[in-house]
């Protein structure tokens, strides 16, 4: 095991140590034999809990666990994937796809830059060693501003976490995932990718499911006028990001751990035959995940309105995530993995909706454990980090980057056996 690597002090409220690469297995969290985690899309707390177009996301809190006062880290969105499953946005800013298989690129860490949406920058160079990542201020005033011509801070901003707190860049990163980790501790892992197309993942940015960014759209079929929908995308799936992924470094964390909801090795299928691997990254695609698009039928099309309020959402994207999010985990509960050892399903929405100032990058997330109490909620808080910390902890892997930061805590309460700890 590695020894932390760097030390510096948060600011804007967050005092304390702060750590790189690894640490030590974090404490206070049952041993699991199997983690579920399903991510969700751009919707902030106040938007899903109480909508009663997202009946079921509201049963399940109440029955199963609930934090409630959690939160994102940074904008946008593959930002948000890379911090929850490796602890670090690794200089990544943006939701630009990888640059596949590029040797000659120098990683972000290594440069300590930023991959950023305005300005627009290149695709993002595998991740890999060690190095820099990106700042998290607590507003941000360039990155994400709305209009891509602005060469000036654009007021009010838009929150990252809190508002409040903000998280310097972090020397001595590592880049990996927990991915890595399990495979270096024998453990399983799959990313499960619905809309991922028949060939897999590699090299593909964009999948309707069979066509990708790399076919010939609207030419693939004759007389077919409609454009690609992007239904699979590749910033929704962190691990295609890092180097040792792309080229299979290692025999247990390559491109074959990507498979997609259907057909063999799949999501459903492994979870009819209880096959699963310990931990299930699992992803619906953008009209499932409550993200949406603009060309696939008013049911998938945009809110719109980002404001951070329940009025200015497409209720059939909320209820058609919300159904989506119910089947997925009716089929987690009908497993035979779900029947034997211990296990947990999480799931949380990666952000919120981009509304400015003052709305907070809160959202909501779901614990459901099948040997501990249900019906709990915890006002403490928590953030990705704590979420990445946690499950490292129920693996016996070390914590990773910011998950070993001594203000990010492991989320007892919602993981824990029984009411006496």
């Amino acid at each position: 095991m590695k020894s932390t690597a760097a030390v510096c002090v948060l600011a804007a409220g967050l005092a304390g140590t702060m750590f790189a690469a690894e640490g030590p297995v974090p404490k206070g969290i049952p041993d699991l034999d199997h983690v579920f985690f399903i991510m969700m899309e751009n919707h902030g707390y106040v938007q899903i809990v109480g909508n009663p177009d997202a009946p079921f996301a509201n049963q399940y809190m109440k029955s199963a666990n609930a934090a409630t006062n959690y939160f994102a880290i940074g904008h946008p969105s593959s930002t948000n994937y890379l911090e929850v499953v490796g602890g670090s946005n690794f200089g990544v800013r943006s939701d630009n796809p990888p640059d596949w298989h590029n040797h000659n690129c120098s990683p972000n860490l290594s440069l300590a830059t930023v991959t950023t949406d305005f300005p627009s920058s290149p695709p993002v160079c595998p991740i890999a060693g060690t190095g820099t990542d990106a700042e998290t201020p607590a507003i941000d005033l360039t990155n994400e501003c709305p209009d891509p011509t602005h060469t000036d801070p654009c007021p009010p901003g838009l929150i990252d976490i809190d508002g409040t707190i903000s998280i310097p860049a972090a020397a001595h990163t590592i880049g990996k995932t927990i991915a890595d980790q399990l495979a270096e501790h024998n453990k399983s892992w799959k990313s499960y990718q619905e809309s991922l197309p028949p060939a897999g993942a590699d090299g593909v940015n964009f999948s309707d499911g069979f066509f990708t960014n790399n076919s010939n759209i609207p030419g693939a079929i004759a007389g077919e006028t409609q454009t690609l929908i992007d239904l699979y995308a590749a910033k929704h799936n962190p691990f295609v990001y890092f180097r040792s992924v792309q080229e299979g470094e290692n025999p247990g964390a390559t491109l074959s751990n990507v498979v997609g909801f259907e057909g063999k090795g799949g999501l459903f299928e492994d979870l009819e035959k209880g096959h699963v691997p310990a931990f299930s990254f699992i992803v619906p695609n953008q009209c499932n995940d409550q993200h949406g698009r603009s060309n696939a039928g008013p049911q998938c099309d945009f809110d719109p309105n980002d404001n951070g309020t329940q009025a200015g959402l497409n209720p059939a994207l909320i209820y058609l995530g919300d159904l989506a999010l119910r089947n997925i985990v009716r089929a987690i509960h009908a497993s035979e993995a779900w029947r034997h050892g211990r296990s947990a399903i999480v799931v949380t929405w990666d952000e919120n909706d981009y509304s400015f100032v003052p709305n907070v990058n809160k959202v909501l997330t779901i614990v459901d454990t099948n040997y501990g109490p249900h019906g709990r909620t915890s006002n403490r808080f928590y953030t990705h980090f704590s979420l990445l910390r946690t499950i490292e902890g129920a693996f016996d892997l070390p914590c990773l980057n910011h998950a070993c930061d001594d203000n990010v805590k492991v989320m007892s309460d919602l993981f824990r056996a029984d009411d006496d700890h």
